[in-house]
């Protein structure tokens, strides 16, 4: 690369946030570390600068519009682009035993909360760094979703999908239809978007239970954060292809 590639990830102070962020560092990407946490995110940055990468802490709450606002302030001071942004916070919100989110007894306050994150959150967050976005040749954006949120899948008597998920897997499939959206207002421009499922990662998120390890559930997203320009748009995607919406 001619000119180092700035890169923010959002929820990047541990699990596939932090993967994320560290694989896009080792391909030699300047990479803000988005996360709430002051202590945690100082310490995923002092962890990731002592692996080479050149990483800065980007104070970062997605649910709160003057905390998005002074984040992309902060990325235009430090850094005056961006090339590649990774909206990978979310939540699950609160479950039941086993998972489970009834949607014959869901707590209103439950959803809200969860959409407030995994939707509203990408919104805020994308919109406020769109011009710092396209600044850059080749912007890329990357929301990482879940294969829960795939409505074929989710239908699908033959498919295994897991529990009932009423607040947490709706977020996701509303997501997915948002970046499609983004996909058309986009068209005939340089911005690529892409949705990743990392599939399922043992990671605090899932209580560590899961077959993939947060390496391998931040591969998609890495990839699709560095798409050569002429690449799909407005797609869903797993290690394996493309997830059925």
């Amino acid at each position: 690369m001619s000119e180092t590639m700035i890169a923010l990830v959002t929820g990047a102070n541990k699990g596939i946030g932090y993967e994320i962020a560290a694989g896009l560092g080792s391909l030699g990407y300047r990479v803000g570390v988005g996360a709430r946490d002051a202590t945690r995110r100082e310490t995923a940055v002092g962890k990731l600068r002592a692996v080479g990468v050149d990483a800065f802490g980007v104070p970062l709450d997605v649910t709160d519009d003057q905390s998005v606002t002074d984040a992309a302030e902060l990325i235009e001071r430090l850094a005056g682009r961006l090339d590649a942004l990774v909206n990978n916070a979310g939540i699950s919100g609160e479950m039941d035993p086993g998972w489970v989110q009834d949607p014959t007894a869901l707590d209103l306050e439950v959803l809200r909360t969860v959409v407030d994150t995994n939707v509203m959150g990408v919104v805020r967050v994308t919109n406020a760094m769109l011009p710092l976005l396209r600044r850059s040749a080749s912007p890329r954006i990357v929301n990482v979703s879940s294969s829960v949120g795939s409505l074929a899948r989710q239908a699908d008597p033959d498919i295994e999908i897991g529990p009932i998920m009423a607040a947490y897997a709706p977020s996701k499939s509303f997501l997915n239809a948002l970046t499609v959206q983004y996909a058309r207002q986009f068209a005939g421009t340089s911005i690529l978007i892409n949705a990743a499922c990392p599939g399922l990662v043992a990671t605090e998120f899932t209580g560590f239970q899961g077959p993939r390890t947060p390496e391998q559930g931040a591969t998609t997203a890495i990839r699709l954060a560095t798409l050569p320009d002429g690449s799909p748009t407005g797609s869903f995607f797993e290690d394996d292809g493309v997830v059925p919406w």
